[in-house]
């Protein structure tokens, strides 16, 4: 399975605070805004996301479709295929993708630690 782009989502208390904080570790914006209460933050091919107010707990984030920088893949494996192959091995998911549809969409499921995974397509 091609999961697309790897990030880690933060679920955090001050964005500014947070923001301040990665950057004295290197990481600069890539995307996001602060009035939308979420940024997208990168130190060389590591991302990371910065939300505050939107989600509870910290959750590991693949973006079908995308490279490191954002950037469209020509090949991708579509998060219904994804969501197939995923249900075929038995693996529960606690949101599904319309099957019905096509472009973006996304599916969330736990691994057996109760670790939240987002599998988020945006095109």
């Amino acid at each position: 399975m091609k999961l697309g782009a790897f990030s880690i989502s933060l679920s955090v208390k001050d964005l500014q605070k947070s923001k301040d904080f990665y950057e004295k570790l290197g990481f600069s914006e890539m995307g996001g805004a602060m009035e939308q209460n979420y940024l997208i933050m990168k130190n060389g091919e590591h991302i990371i996301g910065l939300f505050q107010a939107m989600f509870d707990g910290n959750m590991l984030t693949f973006n079908p479709g995308w490279d490191q920088n954002a950037q469209n893949l020509e090949a991708f494996d579509d998060v219904r295929d994804i969501q197939k192959k995923l249900k075929e091995q038995g693996i529960g998911l606690l949101k599904e993708a319309d099957e019905t549809t096509s472009g973006p969409d996304h599916i969330y499921l736990k691994d057996p630690d109760g670790n939240m995974i987002l599998i988020d397509q945006h095109r």
